[in-house]
């Protein structure tokens, strides 16, 4: 059955990162893709094996050759869109710049991948994930009180204010190139992908509901009823009641309900003890047994997995969350379509 992007075709110029994520977050909803690679590329190594680069059609081409330009502008004639991460210049140095690819193609859609923007007075360096959001304020928010910040691996630069930020860009670019015939490019900087994923939290800081320290908000682990707790064997648990009957939920099933450090949820000079009375508590029972109290009730509750663990765990089965294509588990794709569902995973090379 074709995905909800059957009859889109998007040329995927070979990257690492967010550009494959977005390319495979097109792919996995029916996009025909086709990835240019490097001669000699071939079927081997990590690209055999990187689930990013599933569900792509594969071609190499010499970017640096007349012959290699011309294929790529043959495909670009009929394609929808194109998806580059080189830094800036690059693609206008190979002589397939926007006016280039516009030129054969007025509505393609030009998707620009860069860490820090198109320009801007760092346009030209080199970065990675950690320096992005570094720059946009996100990874100041991320860590514990009175500790430096902790990286969130690269899942908030990189793929969710990078992949995740260009794929919307395609679309909107591509929905506006049918209705007017115009084509245009999109300039997806993961600077300002990351600052807008925490929109919410600067809005709160605007508002003097936030403080500009990390650990010490209701979202960052200052809180005791959104942290994670060690279990007695040394697994891990996650709570989150924010609201009140959440909350109180939690207490009751706990068996604290009565006690009356825990009366005023949101009397922060409390949180301390709070947190250290629940550290208490979850310390007397392993993460399987808290998992038969408390999982699947309203006190918001989920056992920290590993990434082995994940797609073992029943509700992630029940709704196929992960799939397997060629031996690997990997996630599914997502969100899903009631009428248009995703077609089965092929993999890389597949």
């Amino acid at each position: 059955m074709p995905g909800a992007l059957e009859g889109v075709t998007i040329i995927e110029f070979a990257g690492i990162g967010p550009g494959p994520f977005t390319a495979m977050m097109l792919a996995d909803h029916g996009a025909r893709v086709i990835r240019i690679d490097r001669p000699g590329t071939g079927e081997s190594g990590r690209l055999k094996f990187d689930a990013t680069l599933r569900n792509r059609e594969h071609v190499e081409f010499d970017l640096k050759s007349d012959e290699g330009r011309a294929r790529v502008l043959e495909l670009a004639r009929e394609a929808d869109g194109v998806i580059e991460g080189f830094r800036p210049g690059v693609l206008e140095r190979l002589g397939l710049g926007p006016d280039v690819l516009l030129g054969v193609n007025p509505r393609i859609v030009i998707g620009r991948m860069t860490g820090w923007g198109q320009d801007g007075p760092l346009a030209d360096a080199a970065g990675h994930d950690i320096n992005y959001i570094s720059l946009s304020g996100s990874l100041h928010t991320f860590g514990r009180e009175g500790e430096k910040p902790t990286p969130p691996v690269n899942a908030v630069g990189d793929f969710g204010g990078g992949g995740m930020m260009l794929a919307f860009g395609m679309l909107a670019g591509i929905l506006s190139a049918k209705s007017t015939g115009k084509g245009q490019v999109v300039d997806c900087a993961m600077v300002d992908g990351s600052a807008l994923l925490a929109t919410m939290i600067h809005s709160l800081h605007s508002l003097g509901r936030w403080v500009d320290e990390r650990g010490k908000n209701m979202l960052d682990t200052g809180a005791p009823f959104y942290e994670v707790y060690e279990t007695s064997d040394g697994r891990f648990i996650s709570v989150g009641p924010i609201e009140a009957q959440f909350y109180a939920e939690m207490l009751e099933r706990l068996g604290i309900a009565d006690d009356a450090l825990f009366a005023g949820q949101n009397e922060r000079d409390n949180w301390p003890a709070m947190k250290e009375r629940l550290t208490q508590i979850f310390l007397t029972r392993s993460r399987d047994e808290w998992c038969e109290l408390l999982e699947g009730t309203d006190v918001c509750f989920a056992p920290v997995l590993s990434l082995a663990e994940a797609p073992k765990h029943p509700h992630n089965v029940a709704r196929g969350t992960f799939v397997e294509a060629a031996g690997i588990t990997q996630p599914a794709p997502a969100p899903r379509f009631s009428g248009t569902p995703a077609p089965k995973v092929r993999p890389p090379w597949g």
